[in-house]
């Protein structure tokens, strides 16, 4: 049930049950109850249509770049790119797609306990993004000393 319809049902008139009932009632909280949500303001509103202005124009660009390039402009950004929800557009790396086909094994060592060296050894990758490209890092770890191996 959503906040705005939990807010609907607490009556402020109730004759038994008080808000704070009420509110213990439908799992909402007092301050979500008297929140008044506040509007945004005309200087925020130009603000936000100027990052716009310039996401559109250069959708590559993150947040730190769309700050240089206003400030460059004369004007003044806080933190609204992150409210606004926008996110540079680059190409990303497909280290997680799987092949449909392949098949999905059972995990062996949901229930092992592991307490001697070398008894699990693990890998991982990831990938470290530098300049134009990716660079791809391996470790090999070993579970019971929590060590690097290599």
């Amino acid at each position: 049930m959503s906040r705005d319809r939990k807010r609907v049902i607490i009556k402020r008139e109730h004759p038994e049950l008080s808000i704070i009932q009420q509110c213990k009632l439908v799992r909402l909280s007092r301050s979500a109850f008297y929140y008044t949500p506040v509007g945004i303001d005309t200087d925020t509103l130009a603000m936000m249509k100027e990052i716009d202005r310039v996401f559109t124009k250069y959708p590559f660009f993150g947040s730190r770049q769309i700050t240089a390039y206003l400030r460059r402009e004369g004007t003044a950004v806080g933190r609204l790119i992150a409210k606004m929800g926008l996110e540079a557009i680059y190409k990303r790396p497909r280290t997680s797609q799987p092949f449909p086909q392949h098949p999905i094994y059972p995990y062996l060592l949901r229930k092992m306990q592991i307490d001697q060296p070398n008894q699990v050894w693990s890998a991982d990758i990831t990938f470290v993004p530098v300049r134009n490209r990716f660079l791809y890092l391996m470790a090999i770890i070993n579970w019971a000393s929590r060590k690097i191996l290599s």
